[in-house]
């Protein structure tokens, strides 16, 4: 699971050193010591992990499949958007949202036979895989979309603070991580944690419903611009 992922990235990295190397030498030589570095502290960990007698995969281990899938997914994306079937801005949105929301509901799925103010848990790794691929998604819909309708639909004048303020929500929408991992603790304990995540995909999946359905009303304000 560690290994496999930092692999590809490696060697999507390795055909880039190839082709820049005359240009930015000083950037790849760090970049590649970073990633000798990465590659040590990597095998420690597994050698230190499977040397015991019970063997469990952490679950801050799967934080790199995030890079894998947008290294394996963004250039479909991009190509399904330069196609005829690219949706537009709004459908983007809705499909972004309800990926979000098939996320959290294998999250939810995968805690459901949790205990109540249970202290720690173990859950199959297809569900956290699970996770982090629809996540991975949702955030190509998003993310990148989301940057470029910011820059054609600003006058030209105001780009740089509505980007700022593209940021700022951004930073917003990271506090209110915050504040509901917080509430998580209290509704696990009385609920359960699968309840909290059934929560949330709930939401992922309503705001997917209303962006779809104020589609006409988006699409007149955006003046014809795709």
């Amino acid at each position: 699971m560690t290994i496999i992922p930092l692999g590809i990235i490696t060697w999507v990295l390795w055909l880039l050193f190839k082709k820049t190397f005359s240009k930015y030498a000083l950037s790849n030589i760090f970049l590649a010591i970073s990633f000798i570095i990465i590659w040590t502290i990597a095998i420690w960990m597994l050698s230190v992990e499977f040397g015991k007698d019970i063997a469990e995969v952490p679950a801050s281990w799967f934080g790199v499949l995030n890079s894998l899938f947008i290294i394996a997914f963004a250039p479909l994306f991009s190509k399904w958007w330069e196609s005829k079937y690219n949706p537009n801005a709004n459908m983007k949105y809705a499909l972004g949202m309800i990926l979000l929301g098939l996320g959290m509901a294998c999250v939810a799925i995968a805690s459901s036979d949790i205990s109540p103010g249970a202290k720690t848990a173990s859950v199959s790794m297809i569900w956290l895989v699970l996770v982090y691929f629809f996540h991975t998604m949702g955030e190509l819909c998003i993310s990148p979309v989301a940057l470029s309708y910011v820059s054609k639909l600003v006058p030209g004048r105001m780009i740089a603070m509505m980007f700022g303020i593209w940021y700022l929500a951004v930073a917003i929408g990271m506090k209110l991580a915050g504040v509901f991992g917080e509430a998580s603790e209290s509704i696990a304990k009385d609920e359960g944690l699968s309840y909290f995540f059934w929560l949330l995909t709930a939401i992922a999946f309503s705001l997917g419903l209303l962006s779809a359905l104020l589609y006409p009303v988006v699409k007149k304000l955006m003046h014809g611009i795709k």
